[in-house]
Protein backbone atom coordinates (compact mmCIF):
# COMPACT_ATOMS: atom_id res chain seq x y z
CA UNK A 1 0.00 0.00 0.00
CA UNK A 2 1.34 3.30 -0.98
CA UNK A 3 1.89 6.52 1.07
CA UNK A 4 -1.13 8.12 -0.97
CA UNK A 5 -3.30 5.50 -0.30
CA UNK A 6 -2.59 5.65 4.17
CA UNK A 7 -4.36 8.29 6.34
CA UNK A 8 -4.35 8.33 10.17
CA UNK A 9 -7.61 8.02 11.96
CA UNK A 10 -8.62 7.74 15.90
CA UNK A 11 -10.16 4.52 17.19
CA UNK A 12 -11.90 4.32 20.63
CA UNK A 13 -10.23 1.00 22.06
CA UNK A 14 -11.82 1.00 25.16
CA UNK A 15 -13.54 3.27 27.21
CA UNK A 16 -11.51 6.25 28.13
CA UNK A 17 -8.84 4.92 25.57
CA UNK A 18 -7.93 5.83 22.06
CA UNK A 19 -5.23 4.53 19.96
CA UNK A 20 -4.48 6.83 16.14
CA UNK A 21 -3.84 4.08 13.48
CA UNK A 22 -2.74 3.88 9.65
CA UNK A 23 -5.58 2.92 7.87
CA UNK A 24 -6.52 2.72 3.76
CA UNK A 25 -8.01 6.35 2.46
CA UNK A 26 -11.92 5.63 1.40
CA UNK A 27 -12.81 5.95 -1.92
CA UNK A 28 -15.65 7.79 -2.66
CA UNK A 29 -18.63 6.07 -4.06
CA UNK A 30 -21.32 7.36 -6.49
CA UNK A 31 -22.44 10.37 -5.07
CA UNK A 32 -20.16 10.88 -2.72
CA UNK A 33 -17.00 13.08 -2.15
CA UNK A 34 -14.06 12.74 -0.15
CA UNK A 35 -12.56 15.38 2.08
CA UNK A 36 -9.15 16.20 3.47
CA UNK A 37 -10.25 17.20 7.10
CA UNK A 38 -8.51 20.13 8.06
CA UNK A 39 -10.12 19.79 12.00
CA UNK A 40 -13.52 18.31 13.87
CA UNK A 41 -15.64 19.42 16.58
CA UNK A 42 -15.98 17.21 19.48
CA UNK A 43 -19.59 17.22 20.21
CA UNK A 44 -20.74 16.36 23.86
CA UNK A 45 -23.04 13.40 22.03
CA UNK A 46 -19.63 11.18 22.10
CA UNK A 47 -19.26 11.13 25.62
CA UNK A 48 -21.59 8.65 26.33
CA UNK A 49 -20.00 6.57 24.19
CA UNK A 50 -16.62 7.63 25.73
CA UNK A 51 -17.56 6.50 28.79
CA UNK A 52 -18.35 2.34 27.68
CA UNK A 53 -22.12 1.54 27.66
CA UNK A 54 -23.33 -1.68 27.89
CA UNK A 55 -23.79 -1.18 24.17
CA UNK A 56 -20.94 -0.07 22.77
CA UNK A 57 -18.78 -2.19 20.76
CA UNK A 58 -15.02 -1.91 20.50
CA UNK A 59 -12.70 -0.43 19.05
CA UNK A 60 -14.73 1.70 16.88
CA UNK A 61 -14.30 1.95 13.58
CA UNK A 62 -11.76 4.44 12.22
CA UNK A 63 -12.67 8.29 12.75
CA UNK A 64 -15.95 7.37 14.46
CA UNK A 65 -17.94 9.51 16.59
CA UNK A 66 -16.44 12.63 14.69
CA UNK A 67 -19.43 14.47 12.67
CA UNK A 68 -18.45 18.04 12.83
CA UNK A 69 -15.60 18.04 10.34
CA UNK A 70 -14.76 20.67 7.44
CA UNK A 71 -11.48 20.68 5.19
CA UNK A 72 -11.10 20.68 1.23
CA UNK A 73 -12.80 18.34 -1.17
CA UNK A 74 -9.59 15.96 -2.75
CA UNK A 75 -11.81 13.38 -4.63
CA UNK A 76 -15.54 13.65 -6.38
CA UNK A 77 -17.36 10.16 -6.78
CA UNK A 78 -19.51 9.28 -9.97
CA UNK A 79 -22.50 11.70 -10.73
CA UNK A 80 -21.16 14.48 -7.88
CA UNK A 81 -22.18 17.96 -9.30
CA UNK A 82 -21.76 21.37 -8.05
CA UNK A 83 -18.53 20.68 -6.25
CA UNK A 84 -15.04 21.00 -7.36
CA UNK A 85 -11.62 19.81 -6.14
CA UNK A 86 -9.69 22.03 -3.52
CA UNK A 87 -13.41 23.43 -2.57
CA UNK A 88 -13.11 24.09 0.82
CA UNK A 89 -16.47 22.57 2.67
CA UNK A 90 -18.42 21.77 6.08
CA UNK A 91 -19.65 18.42 6.02
CA UNK A 92 -22.71 16.42 7.55
CA UNK A 93 -20.12 12.77 8.18
CA UNK A 94 -19.76 10.24 10.87
CA UNK A 95 -16.22 9.35 11.09
CA UNK A 96 -14.13 12.92 10.94
CA UNK A 97 -11.49 12.34 13.83
CA UNK A 98 -9.00 11.51 10.94
CA UNK A 99 -6.78 12.94 7.91
CA UNK A 100 -9.85 12.54 5.47
CA UNK A 101 -13.65 11.70 5.98
CA UNK A 102 -16.72 10.55 2.48
CA UNK A 103 -19.76 12.16 2.71
CA UNK A 104 -22.75 12.41 0.52
CA UNK A 105 -22.63 15.45 -1.59
CA UNK A 106 -26.11 17.05 -0.87
CA UNK A 107 -24.35 16.82 3.01
CA UNK A 108 -21.75 18.89 2.19
CA UNK A 109 -21.65 22.80 1.96
CA UNK A 110 -19.52 25.58 0.89
CA UNK A 111 -17.49 27.66 2.50
CA UNK A 112 -16.17 31.22 1.17
CA UNK A 113 -13.18 32.85 0.80
CA UNK A 114 -14.10 35.09 3.55
CA UNK A 115 -13.55 31.78 5.63
CA UNK A 116 -10.08 30.92 4.48
CA UNK A 117 -8.55 29.70 7.86
CA UNK A 118 -11.30 29.54 9.83
CA UNK A 119 -12.62 26.53 11.71
CA UNK A 120 -16.36 25.67 10.69
CA UNK A 121 -17.42 22.85 11.95
CA UNK A 122 -21.09 23.19 10.33
CA UNK A 123 -22.80 20.53 12.46
CA UNK A 124 -23.40 22.39 15.16
CA UNK A 125 -23.54 25.74 14.15
CA UNK A 126 -26.28 24.38 11.81
CA UNK A 127 -27.80 22.49 14.68
CA UNK A 128 -28.30 26.24 16.68
CA UNK A 129 -29.57 27.81 13.33
CA UNK A 130 -32.05 25.21 13.34
CA UNK A 131 -33.30 25.31 17.12
CA UNK A 132 -33.45 29.07 16.87
CA UNK A 133 -35.53 28.63 13.69
CA UNK A 134 -37.92 26.35 15.51
CA UNK A 135 -38.07 28.09 18.45
CA UNK A 136 -39.97 31.28 16.64
CA UNK A 137 -38.04 33.53 18.99
CA UNK A 138 -39.84 37.19 18.31
CA UNK A 139 -38.96 40.75 19.30
CA UNK A 140 -40.31 41.48 22.87
CA UNK A 141 -40.66 38.30 23.98
CA UNK A 142 -39.19 36.95 27.35
CA UNK A 143 -36.39 34.04 26.59
CA UNK A 144 -34.76 32.05 29.06
CA UNK A 145 -31.82 29.77 28.44
CA UNK A 146 -31.00 27.52 29.97
CA UNK A 147 -27.69 26.46 29.92
CA UNK A 148 -24.86 28.92 28.36
CA UNK A 149 -22.12 26.25 27.09
CA UNK A 150 -21.29 26.62 22.92
CA UNK A 151 -25.00 26.07 21.96
CA UNK A 152 -26.14 28.36 24.79
CA UNK A 153 -24.39 31.00 23.98
CA UNK A 154 -25.25 31.10 20.04
CA UNK A 155 -28.92 31.13 20.69
CA UNK A 156 -28.42 33.43 22.93
CA UNK A 157 -26.93 35.84 20.66
CA UNK A 158 -29.42 34.63 18.23
CA UNK A 159 -32.11 35.62 20.56
CA UNK A 160 -31.14 39.03 21.58
CA UNK A 161 -29.97 39.70 18.09
CA UNK A 162 -34.05 39.41 16.99
CA UNK A 163 -35.07 41.71 20.09
CA UNK A 164 -35.62 39.10 22.72
CA UNK A 165 -35.19 39.80 25.94
CA UNK A 166 -32.60 36.53 26.87
CA UNK A 167 -32.54 35.63 30.64
CA UNK A 168 -29.44 33.21 30.76
CA UNK A 169 -28.80 30.41 33.73
CA UNK A 170 -26.00 28.37 33.56
CA UNK A 171 -23.90 27.20 36.70
CA UNK A 172 -20.02 28.60 35.99
CA UNK A 173 -19.92 32.38 36.81
CA UNK A 174 -17.36 32.22 33.35
CA UNK A 175 -20.42 31.07 31.23
CA UNK A 176 -23.25 33.76 32.67
CA UNK A 177 -20.19 36.67 32.03
CA UNK A 178 -20.14 35.11 28.25
CA UNK A 179 -24.02 35.29 28.38
CA UNK A 180 -23.81 38.96 29.20
CA UNK A 181 -21.71 39.58 26.25
CA UNK A 182 -23.54 37.41 23.77
CA UNK A 183 -26.66 39.95 24.59
CA UNK A 184 -28.20 38.41 27.57
CA UNK A 185 -30.24 41.28 29.47
CA UNK A 186 -30.02 39.05 32.64
CA UNK A 187 -28.58 36.27 34.18
CA UNK A 188 -28.63 34.04 37.06
CA UNK A 189 -26.55 31.65 38.26
CA UNK A 190 -27.82 27.48 38.21
CA UNK A 191 -27.77 26.95 42.17
CA UNK A 192 -31.50 26.77 43.84
CA UNK A 193 -33.77 25.57 42.27
CA UNK A 194 -36.89 27.49 43.78
CA UNK A 195 -34.53 30.58 44.12
CA UNK A 196 -34.30 30.41 40.01
CA UNK A 197 -37.78 30.11 39.52
CA UNK A 198 -38.26 32.89 42.01
CA UNK A 199 -36.19 35.61 40.10
CA UNK A 200 -37.69 34.41 36.41
CA UNK A 201 -40.76 35.20 38.06
CA UNK A 202 -40.14 38.62 39.41
CA UNK A 203 -37.84 39.43 35.81
CA UNK A 204 -41.44 38.27 34.38
CA UNK A 205 -44.22 40.00 36.23
CA UNK A 206 -45.43 36.62 37.34
CA UNK A 207 -46.47 35.38 33.72
CA UNK A 208 -42.75 33.74 33.38
CA UNK A 209 -40.90 33.32 29.73
CA UNK A 210 -42.92 32.86 25.99
CA UNK A 211 -39.89 30.89 25.46
CA UNK A 212 -37.42 28.77 27.18
CA UNK A 213 -34.55 26.75 25.92
CA UNK A 214 -33.26 23.78 27.42
CA UNK A 215 -29.71 23.20 26.29
CA UNK A 216 -28.14 21.06 28.71
CA UNK A 217 -29.46 17.73 28.39
CA UNK A 218 -29.89 16.78 32.41
CA UNK A 219 -33.32 16.03 34.57
CA UNK A 220 -33.27 19.01 36.42
CA UNK A 221 -32.21 21.75 33.63
CA UNK A 222 -35.56 20.30 31.85
CA UNK A 223 -37.48 20.10 35.17
CA UNK A 224 -36.79 23.67 35.83
CA UNK A 225 -37.26 24.95 32.07
CA UNK A 226 -40.59 23.66 32.37
CA UNK A 227 -41.61 25.43 36.12
CA UNK A 228 -40.51 28.50 34.11
CA UNK A 229 -42.47 28.69 30.87
CA UNK A 230 -45.72 30.62 31.02
CA UNK A 231 -48.76 29.26 29.95
CA UNK A 232 -49.23 28.79 26.54
CA UNK A 233 -45.46 29.45 26.33
CA UNK A 234 -42.73 27.06 24.47
CA UNK A 235 -40.52 24.84 25.78
CA UNK A 236 -37.63 23.80 23.89
CA UNK A 237 -35.13 20.62 24.15
CA UNK A 238 -32.35 21.74 22.92
CA UNK A 239 -30.16 19.49 25.53
CA UNK A 240 -29.48 15.96 24.05
CA UNK A 241 -30.84 13.78 26.68
CA UNK A 242 -29.07 10.66 25.84
CA UNK A 243 -28.35 8.61 29.01
CA UNK A 244 -31.61 7.62 30.33
CA UNK A 245 -35.37 8.13 30.36
CA UNK A 246 -36.52 11.17 31.91
CA UNK A 247 -39.73 12.47 33.96
CA UNK A 248 -41.49 15.25 33.32
CA UNK A 249 -44.64 17.53 34.99
CA UNK A 250 -47.17 16.61 33.07
CA UNK A 251 -49.49 18.14 35.09
CA UNK A 252 -47.88 21.27 34.87
CA UNK A 253 -47.44 21.38 31.23
CA UNK A 254 -50.92 20.22 31.03
CA UNK A 255 -52.17 22.97 33.03
CA UNK A 256 -50.08 25.67 31.40
CA UNK A 257 -50.70 24.06 27.64
CA UNK A 258 -47.15 24.29 27.06
CA UNK A 259 -45.63 23.60 23.71
CA UNK A 260 -42.74 21.25 23.72
CA UNK A 261 -40.78 21.20 20.62
CA UNK A 262 -38.15 19.10 20.41
CA UNK A 263 -35.29 20.63 18.36
CA UNK A 264 -33.18 17.70 17.04
CA UNK A 265 -33.33 17.26 13.24
CA UNK A 266 -32.69 13.63 11.54
CA UNK A 267 -33.55 14.67 7.87
CA UNK A 268 -30.22 15.54 6.80
CA UNK A 269 -31.49 18.16 4.44
CA UNK A 270 -32.87 19.87 7.56
CA UNK A 271 -29.14 19.82 8.65
CA UNK A 272 -27.53 21.29 5.75
CA UNK A 273 -30.54 23.86 5.49
CA UNK A 274 -29.17 24.83 9.34
CA UNK A 275 -25.42 24.60 8.00
CA UNK A 276 -26.19 26.94 5.01
CA UNK A 277 -27.77 29.50 7.41
CA UNK A 278 -24.69 29.59 9.67
CA UNK A 279 -22.51 29.96 6.82
CA UNK A 280 -24.23 32.98 5.48
CA UNK A 281 -24.48 34.26 9.22
CA UNK A 282 -20.64 33.82 10.02
CA UNK A 283 -19.43 35.33 6.36
CA UNK A 284 -21.79 38.20 7.22
CA UNK A 285 -20.58 38.94 10.31
CA UNK A 286 -23.99 38.42 11.72
CA UNK A 287 -22.73 35.84 14.03
CA UNK A 288 -19.12 35.25 15.17
CA UNK A 289 -17.78 31.81 17.02
CA UNK A 290 -14.50 31.82 17.01
CA UNK A 291 -14.14 32.83 20.57
CA UNK A 292 -16.32 29.82 21.71
CA UNK A 293 -13.47 27.36 20.22
CA UNK A 294 -11.60 27.50 23.35
CA UNK A 295 -9.54 24.37 22.93
CA UNK A 296 -7.86 22.83 20.68
CA UNK A 297 -6.20 19.06 20.21
CA UNK A 298 -4.05 17.74 17.59
CA UNK A 299 -5.91 14.39 16.17
CA UNK A 300 -2.82 12.26 18.78
CA UNK A 301 -4.98 13.81 21.83
CA UNK A 302 -8.44 13.13 20.91
CA UNK A 303 -8.76 11.25 24.38
CA UNK A 304 -7.46 14.64 26.10
CA UNK A 305 -10.33 15.99 24.15
CA UNK A 306 -12.64 14.33 25.01
CA UNK A 307 -12.01 14.35 28.93
CA UNK A 308 -12.40 18.22 28.79
CA UNK A 309 -15.67 17.82 27.31
CA UNK A 310 -16.53 15.49 29.77
CA UNK A 311 -14.91 17.73 32.82
CA UNK A 312 -15.26 21.26 31.11
CA UNK A 313 -12.37 23.09 32.69
CA UNK A 314 -11.88 25.96 33.92
CA UNK A 315 -13.01 28.43 30.42
CA UNK A 316 -14.10 25.09 28.59
CA UNK A 317 -16.94 25.83 25.85
CA UNK A 318 -15.88 23.83 22.97
CA UNK A 319 -12.84 21.55 22.01
CA UNK A 320 -11.99 21.11 18.14
CA UNK A 321 -9.55 18.79 16.76
CA UNK A 322 -7.19 19.28 14.45
CA UNK A 323 -5.66 17.15 11.59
Amino acid sequence: MTETNIMRAARVTAPGRIAVETVPKPAPGPGQVRIRLEGSGVCASNLTPWAGPDWMTFPTEPGSLGHEGWGVVDGLGEGVAGLALGDRVAALSHKAYAEYDLADAGAVVKLPDSLAGEPFPGEPLGCAMNIFRRSDIRAGQDVAIVGIGFLGAILTKLASDAGARVIAISRRPFSLDLARRMGAAETIPMEDHGAIIGRVKELTGGIFCDRVIEAVGKQWPLDLAGEITRERGRLIVAGYHQDGPRQVNMWLWNWRGIDVINAHERDPEVYVQGMREAVDAVASGRLDPSGLYTHRFPLEKLDEALNATRDRPAGFLKALVTV
